[in-house]
């Protein structure tokens, strides 16, 4: 079952909730991407970063980023009258991982979004997705100025499935942040049409 449906507007009108999520390392877009698709104005939770948190989170790639998701950014966008889409967008620090499991809760999949100058900040999200069986995909955020790599070549790296899609997006622009979302309902829906094996 997906996102609990709920009931709205009399005459028992049932309406349907799609949950996503969107995970990856620290300042890699997904605030950006949240509000980029979103329509609705995204409830953000993003704080200033301290000079504590500095001595504790690594800015090495994103050193002018100057706020931090402290628990989830979450956006909506309606795909009919009665189908609505919510999107959860995961803190990308260590110390806030612990909040994914409730974030994670009725998830039909998950979007983890990578910054090619700092793929190794990606395999956390990967692996927590992989362990709880939530389908995914993998959406490389193009930041300009970083080197370009073919999907093959980042798919080694990250050591995913050859089935798995990868793609290449700007979580900025709301064309492109729609392509990653529809590829990940197309991989999910593939995903549920192949066998189980025993």
């Amino acid at each position: 079952m997906v996102y609990a449906g709920y009931e709205a507007g009399g005459a028992g009108r049932r309406h349907r909730a799609i949950k996503i999520l969107l995970a990856g390392g620290f300042g890699v877009g997904k605030t950006t991407l949240v509000g980029a698709v979103s329509e609705i104005r995204p409830l953000r939770t993003e704080e200033p970063i301290s000079a504590s948190s500095m001595r504790v989170d690594s800015t090495a790639g994103v050193e002018r980023k100057t706020t931090t998701t402290v628990a989830m950014d979450f956006g909506r966008i309606t795909l009919r009258e009665d189908l609505v889409l919510y999107l959860f967008g995961t803190p990308g620090q260590e110390r806030f991982w612990f909040m994914w499991d409730e974030l994670a809760l009725g998830a039909l999949g998950a979007v983890v979004l990578a910054d090619t100058r700092r793929l190794a900040d990606s395999f956390p999200a990967i692996d927590y997705f992989e362990r709880r069986e939530i389908p995914f995909v993998v959406a490389l955020n193009c930041f300009e100025g970083a080197r370009r790599y073919a999907t093959g070549d980042v798919r080694v790296a990250l050591d995913l499935d050859p089935g798995l899609p990868i793609i290449m997006c700007d979580a900025r622009s709301r064309e492109s942040a729609k392509d990653v979302l529809i590829a990940l309902i197309e991989h999910v829906l593939s995903a549920a049409d192949e066998p189980v094996s025993r």
